[in-house]
């Protein structure tokens, strides 16, 4: 299969692409030579953790409520799957506040605690249609956890917000498969799932110039997407 560019004549998105500025410029989306959870080497590395101070999670808050009120979904609360999810969740739900939509927020704990309220769950009971927000999704191996929480509490898993889509083949038994994580949650698990950003978007700041890069990381993140990019009609 041959993956075209797709900063080739494709109309760009102004917020995914104010996003990625921002990414390259908070040192959260960074170019070189990194290894994936999959092993493989990627020519780019998305890290959420280094939106790590007021501003950053702010403005970082303020690109997933538009994303998410852009889209349409509906829900009724959100859950921040542990760890990267707490804060994420927690900022979200903060701005949508700010833009006059209160909503409830419950997170996970990875350990039970054994004392005061016990039990893995923090914050508003799970109820109603459940937005999961996370940073990126490489197997979909935290949105399955996600769901098998919210539907034992009796609530539904309905949608999912990531910062970023890499839009490239999952693995499963440490092989390749035709699907991304993010088609495997849309297609097999029945979730919706939006991106601030996608892969396609990134290639297209590439392609432009942005700040901070190169020709050469245009180049070397083309050749990732072309090896292990999906067909965005696979299911």
């Amino acid at each position: 299969m041959s993956i075209q560019d797709p900063a080739q004549g494709a109309i760009a998105d102004p917020l995914a692409q104010a996003f990625v500025a921002f990414a390259v410029e908070c040192g959260v989306l960074r170019f070189g030579e990194f290894k994936t959870k999959a092993g493989r080497m990627s020519p780019y590395f998305f890290n959420a953790g280094l939106f790590d101070d007021g501003l950053k999670l702010m403005r970082l808050a303020e690109f997933y409520a538009e994303r998410i009120l852009e889209s349409g979904i509906a829900f009724d609360m959100v859950f921040g799957p542990a760890y990267k999810g707490i804060p994420l969740g927690a900022a979200l739900v903060v701005e949508l506040a700010r833009r006059g939509r209160n909503v409830p927020f419950s997170y996970n704990r990875k350990e039970a605690k054994d004392h005061g309220e016990g039990g893995t769950l923090v914050g508003a009971p799970l109820k109603g249609r459940v937005l999961i927000v996370d940073d990126v999704m490489s197997a979909g191996t935290a949105a399955r956890e996600s769901i098998a929480i919210i539907e034992a509490a009796g609530a539904i898993p309905h949608a999912v917000c990531i910062a970023l889509d890499r839009q490239e083949k999952a693995t499963e038994n440490g092989q390749d498969v035709p699907y991304s994580a993010v088609q495997y949650v849309q297609n097999r698990l029945g979730l919706q799932v939006c991106a601030i950003a996608k892969l396609s978007d990134l290639m297209q700041y590439l392609a432009a110039g942005g700040s901070s890069t190169s020709a050469q990381d245009h180049q070397r993140v083309l050749a990732y997407r072309q090896r292990y990019g999906v067909d965005q009609g696979s299911v």
